[in-house]
């Protein structure tokens, strides 16, 4: 995470290596997983990552009902908890499908 601290509080850095990126969403996302078990919410940062969380109903196969989605940076600023759940879906960096998507506010930050 301290690889990529500095490009988080401003833009304007110079911006992590892919491989830095990688490793700080995977942590997070993972984290997540860890704090929130289960398996009714998928949380998805491409191209990295796509986790299960939140307990509920499971889901097996197909399309998930409920989906979380945004890119690195949005992701690892709602992790840190520099970005708000509403702030990200308003700016529309953030997507949620699903009646349970929203669940997962209440595991962020995760660092």
């Amino acid at each position: 995470m301290t690889a990529v601290l500095e490009w988080l509080r401003n833009e304007s850095r110079p911006a992590p290596t892919r491989g830095e990126l990688a490793e700080a969403v995977r942590l997070t996302a993972r984290t997540l997983a860890a704090t929130a078990p289960g398996s009714s919410v998928e949380v998805r940062v491409p191209p990295f990552v796509a986790v299960q969380c939140v307990a509920g109903p499971a889901h097996r196969r197909g399309n998930p009902p409920n989906v979380v989605e945004t890119d690195p940076r949005t992701w690892l600023l709602l992790a840190t908890g520099m970005l708000t759940v509403a702030d990200a879906v308003a700016g529309g960096t953030l997507k949620l499908s699903g009646a349970r998507a929203g669940e997962i506010e209440q595991w962020l930050p995760v660092t």
